[in-house]
């Protein structure tokens, strides 16, 4: 079935009742539909034939959501950029994606990006209201490119991962079967998190299932919590540093949140923070587990589920999930090793890299890179990514252990573990953390020794402002791995 199809059928079903909302502005099923019409029929007569690649980059919004799903239509395929990346960022997707067109927003000097086609807000208002009436409908194959991603680029350039719309749908499926079954008419998605990274991963499954959209343009935690109260959202997605900052909001205590699910992922959350949500939400969480290559699915873990510390959950139903070792060889359950997944979730390859595909896609599986174990009872543990780990004193460290510690003092709100060169350990565990006033970086070494063997204890503790984060939210640990070098290298230079 056609992406297309999908917002057609939800026009006819749910006809005038209320399907997006932006501020004051809301958007019926049926206009949406409408819209998405006119705006796939006026690309194409200018010029676009299906195939092109067409860049977004617009914050979360209606007009975002009428172009994403207008080049669905006409067989574009689309580049999403996020609004909060840098503008190197961009041009580098736009031009390693070989993209011919760009809508954007007016901000940044979009066009010095280098698309050919350029689009920016009253170009794209004037053919979202002056298209071509009628059904825009051009169908694709269904292992075609519909749409290219990124991965996150936390150990190189980002590469281009070719999604289709087989995948697609596999993902809403998994969706509406596992992660959100209970999506339904007079439901309430609320959108915080950046449409053009995991937000709009719950786009469709709300649409078809007849739920009204509440999108929040920029995320910021006390809006999250009056905007949830006012709207009477019922469900959202957050990812976990988002979370933590909703927790840390006044207004939440007294606010009036009737949330029947929260999803969450993207990055590893802290026991200790899940712990506090739950005391406050209640027993409404869902966690996704997935990547690029594998968009949000790949496990999940049910709400009744989360008595399982640290788990990311089971296998959706329709991918088969295993962990190998170094030489692609499962191993026994408790162990530790790749976590590999196979699935018709799965991109169909890295854009113009085949030799980067081939060793993903070892034996028929996806290798993920996350190092994780799995249970006696099938669920899964993700113990951190492999490029992550360190050796001190020939020991693997994995930093998410030692993060999860570090959040569990009460004075932490994040934690960076990086390994620092060291001639005696080979890696010298190293802690960066954010907190409240008065925050003791000593005791929150001790607190660590407490709890912790000695090979995985910090040595030294930094606390920061602010841990440098992706456009996505995700930890930076690189980042913060390279400002803590350049901070020794200059004492270095001014004690010689």
């Amino acid at each position: 079935m056609q992406i297309g199809e999908y917002i057609r059928r939800a026009g006819a079903m749910h006809g005038d009742a209320p399907a997006l909302t932006e501020g004051a502005t809301t958007l019926s099923f049926r206009a949406f539909d409408a819209a998405t019409d006119r705006l796939g029929n006026a690309l194409l007569a200018e010029g676009f034939e299906p195939g092109d690649r067409v860049g977004v980059l617009l914050p979360n919004g209606i007009d975002c959501l009428i172009a994403y799903y207008a080049l669905a239509k006409s067989g574009l395929v689309r580049v999403s950029l996020n609004v909060r990346e840098r503008a190197e960022d961009h041009r580098y997707k736009l031009g390693d994606s070989g993209a011919r067109g760009l809508i954007h927003d007016d901000v940044g000097g979009a066009d010095g990006f280098g698309a050919p086609m350029v689009y920016g807000t009253d170009a794209l208002r004037r053919l979202i209201e002056g298209g071509p009436s009628g059904a825009c409908r051009v169908d694709r194959e269904i292992e075609a490119p519909y749409r290219l991603g990124f991965t996150g680029g936390t150990t190189g350039a980002p590469k281009a991962v070719t999604l289709t719309t087989l995948g697609e749908t596999a993902e809403l499926s998994a969706f509406l079967m596992d992660l959100v079954p209970d999506l339904a008419p007079g439901d309430r998605f609320l959108h915080a998190a950046p449409i053009a990274h995991a937000s709009g991963a719950f786009f469709l499954p709300a649409l078809v299932r007849g739920a009204q959209q509440l999108i929040m343009p920029h995320f910021d935690a006390a809006g999250f919590v009056e905007m949830a109260a006012e709207g009477r959202a019922t469900h959202t997605f957050l990812v976990p540093t988002m979370l933590a900052m909703i927790m840390e909001e006044p207004a939440l205590e007294s606010a009036d949140l009737r949330f029947k699910r929260i999803c969450y992922g993207a990055s590893p959350i802290a026991p200790s923070l899940l712990e506090r949500a739950m005391a406050r939400f209640g027993p409404v969480f869902a966690q996704t587990y997935g990547q690029a290559e594998s968009p949000m699915v790949i496990t999940f873990l049910a709400p009744e589920d989360h008595d399982r510390t640290g788990s990311c959950g089971r296998p959706y139903t329709t991918v088969d999930v295993a962990i190998w070792d170094a030489d692609d060889r499962p191993v026994p359950a408790g162990e530790r090793g790749e976590i590999v997944c196979r699935g018709t979730q799965l991109m169909a390859r890295y854009w113009n890299r085949p030799e980067e595909t081939a060793r993903a896609f070892r034996n028929g599986w996806l290798h993920t890179g996350d190092i994780g174990r799995m249970d006696e009872d099938g669920f899964y543990y993700i113990l951190d990514r492999k490029n992550d780990m360190l050796i001190s004193g020939g020991y693997n460290v994995y930093p998410r252990e030692i993060e999860d510690v570090l959040l569990a003092h009460e004075g932490v709100v994040e934690a960076a573990v990086v390994g620092l060169p060291d001639e005696k350990w080979g890696d010298r565990v190293h802690a960066v953390v954010t907190g409240r006033p008065g925050l003791d970086p000593e005791a929150v070494r001790l607190f660590c020794r407490e709890r912790l063997a000695g090979y995985k204890c910090p040595k030294g503790v930094e606390v920061w402002d602010a841990l440098p984060k992706s456009a996505a939210g995700k930890l930076l640990r690189r980042a913060v791995r390279d400002r803590v070098l350049a901070s020794v290298a200059a004492g270095e230079r001014k004690s010689a």
